[in-house]
């Protein structure tokens, strides 16, 4: 992996590359939808189109979501998750678990080492 000799941690790797101020959400959002940038930006209202696309630029050049891109007028563009951004789903799933007991006023246990 292009990445392998630059981590110390796996956390931080993990941080690195979907730490991103919008990528969990737009992660997140893609699962089990391919989605057009003007839907994303819906799904996202407080990021400006610059960091949407920023994000998207940035999580398709690390392999988590593929761009399709068809030859129609207006262009086409859908995004959706590829196999690697499909093997984030679990983080991304303990992450809205945790949130969820956060928002509800629980104890959000720490994780266990």
């Amino acid at each position: 992996m292009k990445f392998a000799g630059k981590y110390t941690c796996p956390v931080e790797a993990t941080l690195d590359l979907i730490g991103g101020k919008y990528k969990a959400l737009i992660l997140w959002h893609l699962i089990d939808k391919t989605l057009r940038f003007h839907e994303i930006s819906k799904l996202i209202p407080r990021a400006t189109p610059k960091m949407i696309t920023q994000q998207l630029r940035e999580l398709e050049r690390d392999g988590f979501i593929v761009r399709a891109v068809y030859p129609v007028v207006p262009p086409k563009v859908e995004y959706s998750l590829t196999d690697l951004g499909k093997s984030i789903i679990p983080v991304l799933a303990a992450m809205c678990s945790w949130g969820e007991r956060y928002l509800d006023g629980l104890d959000p246990s720490p994780c266990s080492r």
